[in-house]
């Protein structure tokens, strides 16, 4: 059994298809427009600020657990920066 719930899931298939740019644009303007700094993400979610710093300007993806951290961190749902979507359907 899963430990993520099925939006969860569809939004770890977005992140791993998608090229994080407009996620990392979406966190990147939350924290500018909430005076929210990199280093005190970095305190609350023990990520380290390299990582954070390369991921959120795009120079290396976040994982999900990554993503799910920092969204618990700021308070807000894993659909706050990115819309969830159904499955690609397969032609038959």
């Amino acid at each position: 059994m899963s430990k993520y719930n099925t939006n969860e899931l569809r939004i770890f298939r977005n992140l791993s298809e998608v090229n994080n740019v407009e996620v990392c644009a979406k966190i990147n303007k939350y924290l500018k427009e909430n005076k929210i700094s990199q280093i005190a993400l970095c305190e609350k979610t023990n990520i380290s600020p390299a990582k954070l710093n390369l991921s959120l300007n795009e120079k290396r993806k976040l994982t999900f657990e990554e993503y799910q951290t920092i969204c618990w961190a700021l308070g807000v749902g894993v659909d706050t920066f990115m819309e969830p979507r159904p499955p690609k359907q397969i032609s038959a």
